[in-house]
């Protein structure tokens, strides 16, 4: 069955090529107003998801991750809508320039090809990758986790139906239909077929996908995302990035996992952020020396500061400087997300030019390493790793580029 999903996805691919910027825009349109015509029957399938996954005992956040509501669905078609007036990278010249024998040279975007794409939980992710894939000219296998089977399922019924009526080969988008794992194994063995792997989820899945896979991957890998609170930070502003970079959403890869306070500042802004962070249920894991300042703390053991907790947990470090905060961000983070909070322009430009980070920001949140937050439209994936691409993925990072040559008979001597 997979081996056969491959190779339908392989020769859609090869009609995608030819698809004009009108025809892919008309296609997701369809699909954004599809998705809320049906909203309906879309919950009603999500809702035996949902059944499951209680009867399971999945995490609050699983659940949050699972559900289909009404705003859920209206963000997946507004992200299609965006996706529609973004640019179509496919066949654009990024540069040309002439040789001494007057052959003219290019580079043109063109698609990856067919995408991979395993992921767990969450369903609207079918839609953000569907249409990012299909915008950029890529088909895609999309293998979603067993717990949103019945929503993905409907999901990419209703995806195909718009590729059908406006003229786009239907094998463009394909969703998995079992939730047996081998089929996982089997996917991953498809070299000749499926040109890359994205994995999206846990950090289980992200390992055994890498240690498996004879295609090449791009891992959303885990988010243990750090906020230094720097000795020239404004207080205020560091109280509400680091509030909103917590509690905001505390279930998903983007979140703060760390607080970093330098020594200096920490007497006059530890005890009133972590008595706001408590206040609204998070947990504090501290050092000593934020167990000392910060009482209801628990003390912090070597396996937090690497933890992605997803959760409403917070471990925090005091460090006597700025290149005690570096090291720690360099030995625990995972290349995800870190924020410095400060007021000095010096040491916000060391920090942007020193983390090893997909995203770096500087007095901001954690919070908006997101594709859709950076401008991109909506995301498939965070790349943590940096071949092909480092960070958020939209529609230019899901195409890489070959060489185009104009000549007038050269011949090469």
């Amino acid at each position: 069955m997979i081996e056969k999903m491959a190779k339908d996805a392989k020769a859609a691919s090869r009609a995608l090529r030819k698809a004009q910027r009108e025809q892919k825009d008309a296609a997701l349109t369809l699909m954004a107003n599809r998705l809320g015509e049906k909203r309906k029957n879309i919950q009603k399938e999500n809702r035996k998801d949902l059944d499951l996954a209680r009867d399971k005992g999945l995490s609050a956040a699983m659940i949050d991750r699972l559900t289909l509501n009404d705003k859920t669905i209206e963000s997946m078609s507004e992200g299609l809508r965006e996706v529609v007036a973004l640019p179509d990278p496919v066949g654009e010249v990024t540069r040309m320039w002439k040789r001494p024998n007057g052959l003219i040279v290019g580079r043109m975007r063109i698609p990856l090809g067919v995408i991979g794409f395993i992921y767990e939980s969450r369903p609207n992710v079918t839609v953000d990758a569907a249409g990012l894939c299909l915008k950029s000219g890529n088909a895609v296998i999309l293998k979603g986790g067993s717990e949103a089977i019945h929503s993905n399922l409907i999901l990419a019924d209703i995806l195909r139906e718009a590729l059908k009526e406006t003229g786009l080969p239907q094998k463009a988008i394909q969703v998995v239909p079992t939730t047996e794992r081998e089929a996982v194994g089997v996917l991953l063995g498809l070299e000749d077929d499926v040109d890359v792997i994205i994995p999206r989820g846990g950090e289980g899945l992200i390992r055994f996908v890498t240690e498996h896979s004879r295609i090449p991957v791009l891992k959303h890998y885990k988010g243990v995302c750090h906020v230094y609170v720097d000795e020239f930070a404004d207080l205020k502003t560091a109280s509400e990035v680091c509030f909103n970079a917590k509690v905001q959403r505390p279930g998903v890869c983007n979140a703060m996992e760390t607080m970093l306070v330098h020594e200096r500042i920490a007497d006059d802004f530890l005890p009133s952020m972590a008595k706001r962070l408590q206040d609204v249920g998070v947990e504090i894991r501290g050092c000593p020396k934020t167990s000392a300042l910060v009482s209801g703390t628990k003390a912090v053991v070597e396996s937090d500061w690497p933890a992605e907790f997803l959760d409403l947990i917070l471990s925090v470090k005091i460090v006597s400087s700025m290149d005690e905060a570096l090291e720690h961000i360099e030995k625990y983070g995972s290349k995800h997300t870190e924020a410095i909070i400060t007021k000095d322009y010096e040491r916000s430009q060391r920090f942007l030019a020193e983390v090893d980070s997909s995203v770096v920001l500087v007095n901001a949140s954690t919070r908006f390493n997101d594709g859709f937050q950076l401008g991109l439209g909506a995301e498939i994936g965070i790349n943590t790793s940096k071949l092909h691409a480092f960070g958020p993925m939209g529609l230019e990072e899901l195409t890489t580029t070959k060489f185009v040559v104009y000549g007038d008979g050269q011949i090469r001597t």
